[in-house]
């Protein structure tokens, strides 16, 4: 029940009075092992049944609690919504009065449901509560089973779209109007939410046109459509994102919002002009997914314990380090949340805007208009703000700026791309800034990776090879009695054994003998021996308490780490 809300639902239950926080905190434990949702294991643990729990999200949304779906609705009423919005949206009508349209939904916290139904059916709505899994049996009671056309089947009706190989734009433009590829365009976004990817990837190429899903960090191929058909594909998605279809000579950057099985959904666009056509990249941002919470980022307590401090201070920079994909951002928006009070001020600067959080003002980063990081971060400090957080320090501008800002009485956090943590420093050393400045005004930084979890429902115990355990180059006798796992490949996991992604955490905070060594230029390696006698855990040591908790596999520690 609501599993993509838990954190929510934990801000709810602590609302209505259902726990304590004590019990909270338990119940959160409970979920983040079992991956029950929170309200599940609120009912497993008898704190609370299922309609106290609706009736308190009814409350906290001010809306009415239906308590069970009427058997009967009229046909009148039935026919307000056509079957594909009722199944997309996984709504059903239970009363049109004073001009406003109530429907039961799966998911009552989705506003941009509310937006886009406002807009197609021109009257006001309003989503009531009901047990999600009702709202669902009734969808299906009042208007059917959902036309669930397989891949296979829409491929089968390409050969039913007019036009061979599009000559002009108004050829592609025709051709991306057509059901068919509506449908398969609608089809493969429906296929990469429910596989929770991070990316879906369109790819042409001479003879073949490939269509991939990034899913845990790594790619997986899809059924692909006919050649001729990719720039119809390409230009179905363009116009989603409402870019210029005529435009293939340059990059372009959109963003597509919609709802996808009753689920609030934005999708980051990226095009790419290429040999033989455009490449076209998809980036999932699915919030109910995402839990943007210091708790939900399986980050031991004391690394947790760190940010929050560090966040909270009056002023300092927090820097958060790691490649591309490493979950920086998530990290970053969930110590914002620590901090997201009425009593605060907080702005972001960021390229471009990934999550809209409520509270907290957020500037796109746009380069055509000389809105760079450095720019916003200058007009920040004129918006009597009390934490920043700038997308990523690219340059000696910008560092010098979240140094100003520091010393100035704001918290900074932001992001680098360094391997480890101390290695952070170096970097902006390296960019031009002071040691002296650094010392004075950083508060801590944090390295993290993303690897992939074993699969809970096949994950194996096994002997690994001796060469493989002396790569982890650790002492066997700390090893002696410790099992080791992998996943054997199940239908769960798509045969792929992993299902999930786990983080990997180091945290370094700069106390007053590292402040010395960087006023003194220290080398990285100098650094990171103080830092690790300051009680800092490197990432490979994490990395083995992951594997010894049998939540990853040697191999995916020794790869990221």
């Amino acid at each position: 029940m609501f599993d993509d809300h838990s954190d929510l639902i934990r801000d709810i239950a602590l609302e209505a009075g259902l726990v304590s926080p004590p019990q909270a905190e338990e119940i959160w434990e409970s979920h983040s092992l079992t991956g029950k949702s929170f309200s599940e294991s609120m009912v497993d643990a008898g704190l609370a049944d299922r309609p106290t729990i609706l009736q308190a999200v009814a409350d906290h949304l001010h809306v009415q609690f239906y308590a069970a779906v009427p058997h009967e609705l009229g046909d009148e009423l039935v026919k307000l919504l056509k079957p594909a919005q009722a199944h997309k949206y996984v709504v059903v009508p239970v009363s049109d009065e004073a001009g406003k349209l109530t429907l039961l939904a799966k998911d009552p916290f989705n506003s941009s449901a509310v937006n886009e139904l406002t807009f197609i059916l021109q009257r006001d709505i309003e989503l009531a509560v009901a047990d999600p899994a009702l709202v669902e049996s009734a969808v299906i009671r009042f208007y059917g089973e959902p036309s669930a056309s397989s891949m296979e089947d829409l491929l089968g009706e390409f050969d039913q779209v007019e036009g061979g190989v599009p000559v002009t734009d108004e050829d592609v433009v025709n051709q991306a109007s057509q059901a068919p590829i509506i449908r398969f365009v609608d089809l493969v976004l429906q296929e990469g939410v429910k596989a929770k990817a991070s990316d879906i990837h369109f790819e042409p190429f001479e003879h073949e046109f490939r269509i991939r899903l990034r899913i845990d960090g790594s790619l997986y191929e899809m059924a692909p459509p006919p050649k001729n058909l990719a720039s119809a594909v390409i230009a179905r998605v363009k116009v989603l994102s409402s870019l210029n279809i005529a435009e293939r000579r340059v990059p372009q950057d959109g963003r597509i919002k919609t709802t996808i099985s009753g689920r609030a959904i934005d999708l980051r666009v990226s095009t790419l002009p290429t040999q033989f056509g455009e490449s076209v990249v998809l980036r999932i941002l699915d919030k109910t997914v995402v839990n943007l919470s210091l708790d939900a980022l399986s980050m031991q307590d004391d690394i947790k314990e760190g940010i929050r401090a560090m966040v909270s201070r009056p002023n300092g920079i927090f820097i958060v380090t790691g490649p591309t994909g490493s979950g920086k951002t998530t990290t970053l928006y969930s110590a914002l949340r620590e901090v997201n009070t009425e009593d605060m001020k907080i702005l972001t600067a960021e390229d471009p805007v990934e999550y809209e959080v409520e509270g907290i003002m957020q500037v796109p980063i746009n380069h055509q208009v000389g809105l760079t990081f450095a720019a916003a971060l200058r007009s920040f400090l004129r918006q009597d703000p009390d934490t920043i957080m700038v997308g990523e320090i690219r340059d000696l501008e910008t560092a010098q700026i979240a140094v100003q800002a520091s010393m100035t009485g704001h918290v900074v956090l932001s992001t680098l791309h360094t391997n480890d943590a101390p290695g952070a420093v170096t970097r902006l050393i390296d960019m031009g800034l002071e040691p002296f400045l650094i010392s004075a005004s950083l508060e801590g930084i944090l390295a993290q990776r993303l690897l992939r979890r074993i699969c809970k429902s096949c994950r194996t115990a096994y002997e690994p090879d001796k060469d493989v355990i002396n790569m982890l180059d650790v002492d066997t006798l700390e090893i002696s009695n410790r099992k080791f796992y992998f996943g054997k490949g199940c239908a769960e996991c798509n045969r792929a054994g992993y299902r999930g992604r786990q983080g990997l955490f180091e945290l370094m905070s700069i106390n007053d003998n590292i402040r010395t060594l960087i006023t003194q230029k220290a080398p990285t390696l100098v650094l990171k021996q103080k830092a690790i006698e300051s009680g800092m855990r490197p990432l490979r040591e994490d990395g083995l308490r992951c594997i010894f908790d049998g939540l990853t596999t040697i191999e995916e520690v020794l790869k990221y780490t």
